[in-house]
């Protein structure tokens, strides 16, 4: 696997007749059979998609049938849809989420859907981020036993492990920034709304959004225009206009070696023309933390039911009918953690007025943060978590050292990106990006300059067993 080779090179080659949307295919399942099944054992991938016509694609397509992947919670016929639990693995998808209609009218072959944390890591605290009663547990491409983070595990394990050149995630809260970041890729996650949710099991109308994951910013930019039906990002990512780009010094890990690598990257953004802002945010309470959990469970109360209601072919009809069906299926579902999350947002009840205030409480303070950290600059910057740690199933994930830099986006809705700073202790770390709403445009402009002033390439994983 050339791991250089980006999926707008394969996009050329198919263009050029130097390969065909079948070779491609086939040679990223060989990949998927010596890395992931059978070789190194990565697991990222949950189900392989039925054979496909590869004559069937248009070369005069944005992606001209270049093999990609879709985590396990989008709808896509082929496919099971289960966002890892076993509660969905035989109610069959029977029409394709409004997002894969746009990947495959771009021109994508979606292969494969990748395994994730169950339901998304919002059933229990001591949830193990990778592990799916579906799909087992998926391991990092660097060093087998630490984590491939989450909850986009898979499709985060997949870009950096080189079984594929595009990959979907989904974030709440983390979710996209989090496997990026540990797992050595890009990833972005959108302005909420930019990207279509139909057909996605969710969490939060608030905070879901799918994103893309690649191995450089050009590519993701590339997949993004596709998923959110604009233009724009990939001449984005080409552009060298001067930012202000504000350095928040509070989202640093407290991770000695992390920490060092974005000191260090802010010495080589230095050289570029870039103008750079010492920018003071305040950390948030335990207050803004507890407030943002138990909104999303009131809002997983109300989007599960809705959700389960209008998927065809089965008898589970509200968050109820899946803790009732864990309760009935313990040997599988609840082997190593609990699901005390989905029982509290049973208690909590949906969009009531509790809900309100707490919403209102968490959204006041976001907005504040942003906006002042905003006022000045185009961009701000931080690390994001430090390197992966140890997979421990039963004993929940220990993040150790990481920074809150997901949280103000996650909770306000707006963008925010990830791309490899570095590598610490043998295993790779991430630098952020945060920019305003509906700015994707200076969100990628950013990464891809800062991608530029790091000059890293695309990291290659060790394998190491």
């Amino acid at each position: 696997m050339d791991f250089q080779r980006s999926a707008l090179d394969s996009i050329d080659d198919l263009r050029a007749g130097k390969t065909t949307p079948t070779q491609l295919a086939e040679e990223a399942l060989d990949r998927i059979e010596s890395i992931d099944a059978t070789g190194y054992e990565l697991n990222s991938i949950l189900a392989l998609a039925p054979k496909f016509d590869g004559k069937s694609f248009s070369l005069d397509s944005p992606l001209a049938g270049l093999p990609i992947v879709i985590k396990d919670n989008i709808e896509a016929v082929g496919l099971p849809g289960t966002a890892g639990s076993t509660a969905l693995l035989d109610h069959r998808v029977i029409d394709d989420s409004e997002l894969v209609k746009r990947l495959r009218a771009a021109g994508a072959n979606i292969i494969a859907s990748t395994n994730l944390s169950e339901w998304a890591n919002i059933r229990s605290t001591s949830s193990t981020s990778g592990w799916s009663a579906v799909g087992g547990l998926t391991a990092n491409p660097w060093i087998h036993q630490h984590s491939a983070g989450g909850s986009s595990s898979g499709s985060g394990a997949a870009i950096a492990g080189g079984l594929v050149t595009l990959a979907v995630g989904t974030e709440t809260d983390g979710s996209i920034i989090c496997p990026a970041s540990l797992n050595g890729c890009v990833g972005i996650k959108p302005t909420v709304g930019t990207v279509s949710t139909q057909g996605v099991i969710p969490i939060s109308a608030n905070q879901d959004s799918p994103g893309p994951m690649a191995r450089s910013v050009k590519d993701a930019a590339l997949l993004l225009e596709i998923m959110s039906a604009t233009s724009g990002l990939v001449k984005g990512a080409e552009d060298n206009r001067r930012l202000r780009i504000g350095i928040v010094r509070s989202w640093l890990t407290g991770h000695s070696e992390t920490d060092a690598l974005f000191d260090g990257a802010i010495s080589k953004l230095s050289k570029t023309g870039a103008t750079l802002v010492e920018v003071d945010l305040k950390p948030p309470s335990d207050d803004v933390g507890n407030d943002e959990y138990e909104v999303l469970l009131h809002e997983l109360f109300d989007e599960m039911g809705a959700y389960l209601t209008v998927r065809a072919d089965t008898s589970l009809k509200s968050l109820a009918d899946i803790v009732a069906y864990n309760l009935a299926h313990k040997e599988s579902e609840l082997k190593f953690f609990a699901q005390e999350l989905f029982d509290k947002a049973l208690k909590l009840g949906g969009r009531n007025s509790a809900y309100q205030a707490k919403r209102a409480r968490n959204l006041a303070w976001a907005q504040k943060t942003l906006d002042k950290g905003l006022s000045q600059v185009d961009v701000l910057i931080g690390a994001t978590y430090s390197p992966a740690w140890l997979s421990t199933l039963g004993k929940g994930d220990d993040y150790g050292d990481n920074s809150w830099i997901t949280m103000a986006p996650a909770i306000a809705g707006t963008p925010i990106g990830a791309l490899p700073m570095g590598i610490c202790q043998g295993l790779p770390v991430g630098l952020g990006v945060v920019a305003k709403a509906n700015d994707e445009v200076n969100l990628v402009t950013a990464m891809a300059q800062i991608e530029r002033a790091l000059d890293i390439g695309v990291l290659t994983p060790s394998f190491k067993k």
